[in-house]
């Protein structure tokens, strides 16, 4: 394999890992709503502003342009990936569903409590249900590619944004919440 390809799938993967994490503190909230909990608004205001800032507008449109280039060097190994960019696309809404609900909260408005139950969980849900479909078929498919010899061009590699929570640089807007998930992974609770 290509060490273009093998890069940008241990970033993917990397990213993955550090979304799930994210996620499950999500559905961590979620629950608080739904047993009538007071939640943390502020840390899942703080998780979607990130989710829609990298995942949404960097890892994703990566992942698009990786397999974009599977399917034109191999398309007998691209079953499916025309669904990716829809996928990529419907995450991108769910998520900023919740931040518009997420702000209209913060700003006073009423939101049914089972309505952010509900758009958070199916956010959660479909996010991860989309990154293990890339985990165990995508993402194994590239590696088989790149295996058997065919260069990909990889111009995913364009698009090497740092990452504002997880890389080397922190955004000044992510503190809190890289403090939580910290805390979070010192006391097992992620």
């Amino acid at each position: 394999m290509t060490n273009e390809v093998r890069k940008i799938l241990a970033e993917l993967r990397q990213d993955h890992k550090n979304m799930t994490l994210l996620l499950n503190m999500l559905e961590r909230e979620a629950n608080l709503i739904y047993d009538n909990e007071e939640p943390d608004y502020e840390l899942i205001q703080d998780i979607m502003r990130y989710m829609t800032l990298y995942p949404d507008a960097v890892h994703h449109p990566k992942e698009d342009r990786l397999y974009a280039e599977v399917k034109a060097a191999r398309p007998d190994l691209s079953a499916g990936f025309d669904r990716i960019t829809l996928d990529h696309r419907g995450i991108a809404e769910l998520g900023n569903r919740l931040r518009d609900e997420l702000e209209a909260i913060e700003s006073g408005s009423f939101i049914r409590r089972k309505t952010v139950v509900g758009d958070t969980l199916r956010y959660v849900n479909t996010l991860r249900n989309h990154m293990q479909w890339e985990e165990l078929d995508l993402f194994r498919r590239c590696e088989e590619m790149a295996g058997s010899g065919h260069d990909l061009l990889v111009d995913a590699l364009l698009i090497d944004k740092t990452d504002p929570l997880f890389g080397d640089k922190l955004q000044g807007q992510f503190d809190r919440l890289l403090k939580t998930i910290k805390k979070a992974l010192e006391t097992g609770s992620s």
